[in-house]
């Protein structure tokens, strides 16, 4: 399955993802549909792949991560952060924290108010539904037995615990279930996972049916530019070890590639800002000018403190003997520290009473490190990170050449408007009033970062910017929106306004941030988007 298998497809996706494996899955479902993958990353025969706690060595690998940066950004005081994105069968979905989250009843009414027919919280609901194995079964929330696998998780910290006391006193209330559309409360976050592995969206989709006939995958296959003819996509230009092939399509290319590669890709092809592409020298196929733009993104800070009379991950793992047992623990219970998210306790709640539903999010962890790739501190300590769910800052991916191997400049924009600005205050204010509660008090809490001597306003907002970074949730950069709206990339069928056999479907249509994680509100989008792609199908074929 590594060559072109017939000269025509019906159907070629771009990226297999977190998306593009639902659709490929979909899509080949009938067996006349005759379906080419193309993904530029590899295979994932690689261990850190599937053990959960191999994100520490894949994220900035080049052999999982396709390592893009930033540009400076202003409200980060000029930092440039790592923007990590998977370079694998199951894209990002290979290397990410596992959490199972699908967002809030609001966010996707509130598409479906702009105008997003088809949108709200009713409708998608059964997609997500559609693929899921929950280890608890079913019920009004939840499915058992599809391809989406979500467990527990297989290991509790007493730091965590005391964690979820603390902010109970401080008025965040417990939690069974992050995922009935209401997710405020505090709780162990729900994985990806199947028996200690990491699920991947590549090997709960894509790997069962590769077996299939009229299914293509290629690796290694980057692609260069959509083919057009006239407004018609018409196939794909693509390298793969350094040679030029090209695939014809019937029906549809649909893009899978994310946030990032997908409006790359656009914009390559001669779709986007006409006059951004003229200068460039990209002769403008069609002029949308809101491909690249309205880039969102979750801005986690990441306060630590040092504890004192309880064990965090830090001072374990610096015992070669710990280490040893924890790879045993793992090789004969998939149990322990091997078998953990990046992090393990959730929580949601408002900074005010301005808000309607949460409005930050909580990722907090047994362990501590300068930044991500660092070696943890060899201290005591717990990271609160704290997100605004809902920023108002946005940015933009835009690329800097007309050639393929030049990466896009990435700026997200963070903390460029006084709300977001305001949010990062206030995290950092209600992080420190639940590490103050009585909960944590035998645990001697001492604020590490950004530092319990910054207290003004101004302050607090420098020091977010100093300690703040990506949680890796870009979105929104082709986004979908009605058709009075000149920066929308599609339509509500996810469709490329004014082009014909082109569509989108990964992260990159979100008009707004989901409330929370977002990879498997991707897969969701995948999966109505293929239900949407085999209905038109069927109409065109009876009229």
């Amino acid at each position: 399955m590594g060559e072109l298998s017939a000269s025509v497809y019906d159907y070629i996706i771009v990226g297999a993802g977190s998306a593009g494996c639902v659709l490929a899955n979909r899509l080949s479902e009938n067996p006349q549909n005759q379906v080419l993958v193309l993904e530029a990353g590899g295979k994932d025969n690689w261990i850190w792949f599937h053990i959960p706690v191999g994100y520490l060595f894949a994220i900035g690998n080049p052999r999982a991560d396709w390592l893009f940066k930033t540009e400076p950004v202003p409200g980060l005081n000029g930092r440039s952060l790592n923007y990590p994105r998977g370079k694998v069968v199951g894209g990002s979905s290979a290397i990410n924290a596992m959490i199972y989250m699908r967002g809030q009843k609001a966010d996707y009414d509130g598409w479906q108010n702009s105008g997003l027919k088809g949108w709200g919280w009713d409708d998608v609901k059964p997609f997500f539904l559609q693929h899921e194995d929950h280890y608890g079964g079913k019920n009004d929330h939840h499915n058992a037995g599809k391809e989406w696998r979500v467990d527990q998780a297989r290991m509790r910290w007493d730091i965590l615990d005391a964690f979820t006391d603390a902010a109970e006193q401080s008025g965040i209330p417990r939690t069974r279930d992050f995922n009935t559309g209401d997710n405020e409360g505090i709780s162990y976050f729900q994985v990806n996972q199947k028996n200690g592995r990491r699920w991947s969206s590549a090997r709960g989709f894509l790997k069962p049916v590769l077996h299939r006939q009229n299914l293509t995958l290629i690796t290694g296959a980057e692609a260069e530019k959509i083919l057009f003819e006239g407004k018609r996509a018409i196939g794909i230009s693509f390298f793969k070890d350094g040679i030029h092939h090209t695939a014809k399509v019937k029906h549809e290319v649909i893009l899978s590639a994310g946030a990032i590669a997908t409006p790359k890709l656009l914009q390559l092809s001669g779709v986007g800002n006409g006059t951004f592409l003229q200068s460039l020298g990209i002769p403008v196929v069609h002029d949308l000018p809101g491909v690249g733009a309205n880039l969102q993104d979750h801005l986690q800070i990441r306060p630590i403190y040092k504890v004192e009379n309880v064990k965090t991950l830090n001072t374990q793992y610096q015992s070669l003997f710990n280490r040893f047992l924890m790879g045993a623990e793992y090789a004969f219970k998939r149990t322990g520290p091997l078998t953990m998210a990046p992090s393990q306790l959730g929580a949601f709640t408002r900074t005010s009473s301005n808000y309607m539903t949460p409005n930050v999010q909580f990722h907090v962890q047994p362990l501590s490190l300068e930044k991500f790739g660092d070696p943890m501190h060899v201290f005591n300590a717990i990271t609160v990170s704290v997100c605004n769910l809902r920023p108002e800052s946005r940015g933009y991916v835009r690329i800097s050449s007309p050639y393929i191997t030049i990466p896009p400049l990435i700026q997200p924009n963070y903390l460029s408007t006084a709300g977001d600005r305001q949010v990062a205050i206030d995290s950092i204010k209600l992080v420190r009033r639940i590490m103050d509660a009585p909960a944590l008090k035998r645990f001697s809490p001492e604020e590490y970062k950004p530092g319990a001597h910054l207290r003004r306003d101004d302050e607090l907002v420098e020091a977010a910017g100093n300690v703040a970074t990506t949680i890796f949730h870009p979105v929104g950069t082709a986004k979908m929106g009605i058709i009075s709206d000149v920066m929308a990339v599609t339509d509500e069928r996810l469709l490329v306004r004014g082009l014909h056999g082109l569509r989108i479907a990964d992260a990159s249509v979100m008009p707004n941030i989901i409330s929370g994680n977002t990879n498997s509100p991707t897969i969701m989008i995948a999966e109505k988007a293929a239900q949407m792609i085999l209905s038109d199908l069927k109409r065109v074929s009876f009229s």
